[in-house]
């Protein structure tokens, strides 16, 4: 028995209810908000990470609302349509209503994408504020050269209005600075969509740590070779570190896999 865990919720019989394929899902998504919560990019309950499901592109899995990232598992994981209906919640806690805007919004224009994740940490909502947003001031800012939309802050996202906005800025970009708010980054899996946002929240820390000083901006030129590096499709890292990563948890947090 470990007390630290012992009250998380579980619900055992999720699993024997879904596909392998939504299992598999889950995993990942509750390995997501397990190192989110690792590498300090939380909120307390109040971000949110989501996932379509296999085979059921109109329906997504999402964060119960009064969880922390740390308390999130495979199995009280909640599943939503792209019309804000709970289609199953085994925790009854509901959704953060900006949730059904941020994700569900994106989801339903962005055919490609199957996971969303916004976030708001200390660095992401200094660089948010910043006039010249994102700056090329290191290799992991300069892979989001050229790539990376703005979306300007309008007021808690909790309506249609918002929805249509931000799916507007995003465009075709897998990665947006939501302006005077925080970070967001798409994927075509769990993975990708985890791994942008590690690096676009390191780049908001080391630029936050770096002003202040006199600081060297690289040239666009070398910004688009580094962002070019990281657009081909033969990178090996992609294959490497998301089971490096789940291979941490399960020595150090294995209860996302319940």
């Amino acid at each position: 028995m470990n007390p630290a865990t012992d009250n998380i919720l579980r619900y055992p019989e999720v699993r024997q209810r879904v596909c392998a394929e939504e299992w598999a899902q889950r995993v990942n998504l509750a390995a997501a908000f397990r190192l989110c919560a690792r590498y300090k990019m939380t909120d307390q309950i109040y971000a949110h990470l989501s996932a379509r499901i296999p085979g059921k592109p109109e329906h997504y899995l999402i964060n119960a609302y009064g969880l922390m990232f740390d308390e999130v598992t495979a199995s009280n994981l909640v599943v939503v349509d792209l019309d804000r209906n709970i289609v199953d919640d085994p925790t009854g806690m509901g959704v953060n209503p900006s949730g059904f805007v941020v994700h569900g919004g994106i989801f339903r224009i962005r055919p490609d994408v199957q996971c969303v994740m916004h976030v708001h940490t200390l660095a992401g909502g200094a660089v948010s504020a910043q006039e010249r947003g994102l700056l090329n001031l290191t290799q992991h800012a300069m892979r989001f050269h050229r790539r990376i939309a703005y979306h300007d802050f309008g007021g808690v996202a909790t309506n249609a209005e918002a929805e249509a906005g931000l799916g507007h800025d995003l465009g075709h970009y897998k990665v947006a600075i939501l302006r005077n708010h925080g970070l967001l980054t798409v994927g075509s899996q769990v993975r990708e969509a985890f791994e942008l946002m590690y690096a676009l929240d390191a780049a908001c820390q080391m630029q936050v740590a770096a002003l202040g000083a006199k600081v060297i901006e690289c040239d666009a030129a070398t910004a688009e070779k580094v962002a070019a590096h990281f657009d081909k499709t033969d990178r090996v890292g992609p294959t490497k570190d998301w089971p490096a990563l789940l291979r941490m948890l399960d020595r150090i947090d294995p209860g996302f896999r319940d």
